[in-house]
């Protein structure tokens, strides 16, 4: 069920990745649910409603719904637009909570051709990089009640071995 305008469809691949991550137990318990994952992985639409599993004590959604649900989708898109040749960890996460969350809020994730030919270009120039991307929380008018600023680190798989191994030599 797509969320925001778009004119990408769902496979069938995605629809049962869909269900997964709405049935994986760490991503269940926050509460959100993705709604939409598009064929080619550029687009995720999540929903996070207000209710008695992400409620808090002042009666909004707890703070811990509203990270973990925005926490892992970048890092899911790209291992899945890069593939196996490329390694994707999520680095370091900033939260800004700019509203009470007491209604239903959604949340979209895009990657664009532009960006992940800039990542291919850097990873290929220096083997790793640090790459910031943002996501926010939005009520159906648009108002945004929270802001995440994602950092994650790519590198190509061979260069990332590498290193483990050498780090690992010197202990």
């Amino acid at each position: 069920m797509k969320l925001f305008e778009t004119s990408k469809k769902e496979s069938r691949e995605t629809r049962i990745k869909r269900l997964y991550f709405n049935f994986f137990p760490a991503y269940r318990s926050t509460g959100a649910r993705v709604k939409f994952i598009s064929s080619d992985y550029k687009e995720i639409h999540i929903r996070l409603k207000l209710y008695w599993r992400t409620k808090n004590y002042v009666g909004t959604v707890f703070g811990g719904s509203i990270f973990g649900a925005l926490d892992p989708m970048y890092m899911v898109q790209l291992i899945n637009l890069l593939g196996n040749e490329y390694v994707v960890w999520d680095k370091e996460a900033n939260v800004r909570f700019i509203k009470p969350v007491n209604k239903t809020v959604f949340a979209r994730f895009l990657i664009t051709d532009e960006l992940l030919e800039q990542i291919r270009n850097e990873v290929a120039l220096n083997k790793k990089m640090h790459l910031r991307l943002p996501a926010s929380f939005v009520d159906k008018n648009g108002t945004i009640y929270a802001t995440v600023d994602k950092l994650l680190y790519i590198s190509g798989k061979e260069y990332y071995d590498r290193q483990r191994k050498e780090r690992a030599e010197k202990q």
